[in-house]
């Protein structure tokens, strides 16, 4: 028998070992495809609790004690890796400082704090002999650049998953659906002459109609809770010097893609409205949505969570099983300066976490 609720004492040291986890990774630096020290930290732990962990490159992933693979997977997944710190910082983005119940420090919100809970809960029922499913800790490389060596790169290695929880700052709140991404490179053709006569074909004046399409269209259809596609131009370049017409505009264009469009239908659409050379960086950030009625989102409901649609994207959308976003920490302080994580956040997700799981494994048996 499962039971729904977890004394306090059972879970202290759960979570000042996540603390302790996290402030290591603070420590270390992780930018995106050089996790080789966090990677490492991250096996250690999980070794000195008697846990094997496997790795491949910076990744590193292990499963519950009794793992039984004639029953279902849940996959318990965050990321390591962090952004560079900006310019803006007034502190030492590692020094994992604690001030005023804070914790500072590059990658305490997003996604250490995560990352480090959900670890906590996996190590709660890592020994569970009656478990309905298999659990699958992964802490993944590379998410903030969606490198071909992060989750991608290891997921095959994992068996099936039939569910997962992605841990990003979402404050607990339940991230149901998520938009993808599309990444766009335009390059608007002309043809250069001479800025003081009347020759040539500025090719500024042809990106500029684009760009304008760009601002003013409106995919049709809206997602309740993704709302629109949004696309924003956010880089652009062109010109060699003052005097000669440019025969080439490059710039790019950032595209929030909702469930209710395919990656490939969005960018047809593109193509057929603009002049410009359209390139695509990648089509497999997808926009994702796990249903209502899931029983892991109804864990949360059960609970008193509220869900939500996500405008960010993360590596849920890489994984082809339903999953749940959802993390301590608030996606408004990911990627700022002086980036924070409350340590009661980090205590919270804890608690959370494992009345979300003892629940959803209570639904599932039902």
């Amino acid at each position: 028998m499962i039971t729904q609720t977890t004394p306090a004492a059972d879970t202290a040291q759960l979570k000042r070992d996540a603390l302790q986890l996290l402030r290591q990774l603070i420590a270390t630096p992780s930018f995106s495809g050089e996790e080789k020290q966090t990677a490492a930290h991250i096996a250690a732990f999980l070794e000195s609790k008697g846990v094997a962990a496997q790795r491949k490159s910076n990744n590193v992933w292990a499963r519950n004690r009794h793992y039984d693979e004639t029953k279902p997977t849940l996959l318990l997944n965050s990321h390591h890796d962090t952004v560079k710190p900006n310019p803006a910082w007034t502190r030492d983005p590692f020094e994992a400082k604690v001030e005023d119940g804070k914790l500072y420090g590059l990658g305490s919100n997003d996604a250490g704090g995560c990352l480090a809970a959900l670890t906590a809960a996996f190590l709660h029922f890592c020994e569970r002999e009656d478990l309905p499913f298999n659990l699958l800790l992964a802490a993944s490389a590379e998410e903030e650049i969606s490198g071909p060596n992060g989750i991608e790169s290891f997921l095959p290695e994992l068996g099936r998953i039939d569910a997962a929880i992605v841990g990003e700052p979402t404050q607990m709140q339940l991230g149901i659906a998520e938009k993808g991404l599309l990444v766009l490179d335009c390059i608007a053709h002309g043809k250069a002459g001479h800025a003081a006569r009347d020759t040539g074909v500025n090719a500024i004046y042809k990106a500029m109609r684009d760009i304008e399409w760009f601002i003013t269209f409106q995919f049709p259809e809206v997602s309740p809770l993704l709302g629109p596609v949004r696309m924003s131009v956010t880089m652009i370049q062109a010109g060699t010097q003052h005097n000669v017409i440019p025969a080439e505009c490059h710039f790019t264009v950032d595209v929030r893609v909702t469930e209710k469009y395919s990656n490939e239908e969005v960018l047809q659409v593109i193509r057929e409205n603009t002049h410009s050379e359209v390139r695509a960086r990648s089509l497999r950030l997808r926009s994702s949505l796990i249903p209502l009625d899931h029983p892991l989102v109804q864990a949360g409901i059960a609970l008193g969570l509220p869900y939500f649609g996500s405008p960010t994207t993360s590596d849920k959308a890489l994984i082809s099983a339903p999953a749940l976003k959802m993390g301590p920490g608030d996606s408004a302080r990911s990627h700022g300066a002086d980036e924070f994580l409350y340590v009661q956040e980090l205590e919270e997700a804890i608690d959370l976490y494992i009345a979300l799981l003892e629940q959803f494994f209570k639904n599932t048996r039902a």
